[in-house]
């Protein structure tokens, strides 16, 4: 009879073990999808990025006078590819969009310019990457909140705070993000 508490404490202690390594390990899964998530962003970011110089070249070939424009989107871009983190990148994000928009506002001003077929695909690649960085940051933020939740409630928040995991930040748009950026993609 004397075995029957040893054996209840052992199990007891067993089911503890096991559980703390089932919530280890979905911390850790949960720190991993935000990681990649955000790495989805940044790859979505570097891919518009990489468009923009192409688009301003094609621009500034028929706008060649609008040049506060081409270096504002230049200034940006560089401003996006140095952002660490979230918080930074959003910022820097917003900067670049408010400048595409402008520069698009210039591509407008000219006819010839909406007719030229390179244009047209580079504006359709620039849709293309804008919906997929909604996406991303979308995904990312469902991420985030899963994660930031799982490290905040009881009592995993305990075992976090162990582990040292710091909520992650979202990735937001700035107030001026908000408002609508009136661009129009069509053909003149």
């Amino acid at each position: 009879m004397t075995a029957l508490p040893s054996i209840l404490i052992a199990a007891v202690a067993a089911i503890v073990c096991v559980w703390g390594i089932f919530l280890y390990n979905g911390l850790i899964r949960s720190r991993n999808r935000t990681q990649e998530a955000w790495s989805g962003i940044s790859v979505q970011l570097k891919r518009r990025s990489s468009l923009i110089p192409n688009l301003v070249e094609t621009v500034r070939g028929y706008a060649a006078h609008e040049d506060h424009v081409f270096s504002e989107v230049s200034r940006a871009r560089g401003a996006l590819a140095q952002a660490a983190g979230p918080g930074a990148a959003a910022a820097a994000d917003q900067v670049l969009s408010q400048a595409l928009g402008r520069l698009m506002a210039v591509a407008e001003a000219y006819p010839q310019l909406q007719a030229v077929i390179v244009f047209k695909q580079l504006q359709a690649d620039l849709r293309d990457a804008e919906e997929k960085i909604a996406y991303a940051r979308q995904f990312y933020n469902i991420n985030v909140l899963s994660f930031n939740t799982s490290i905040q409630s009881f009592p995993a928040n305990i075992l976090a705070g162990w582990m040292r995991l710091t909520p992650s930040e979202f990735f937001r748009a700035e107030e001026a993000a908000e408002q609508e950026i009136a661009v129009s993609f069509t053909a003149a």
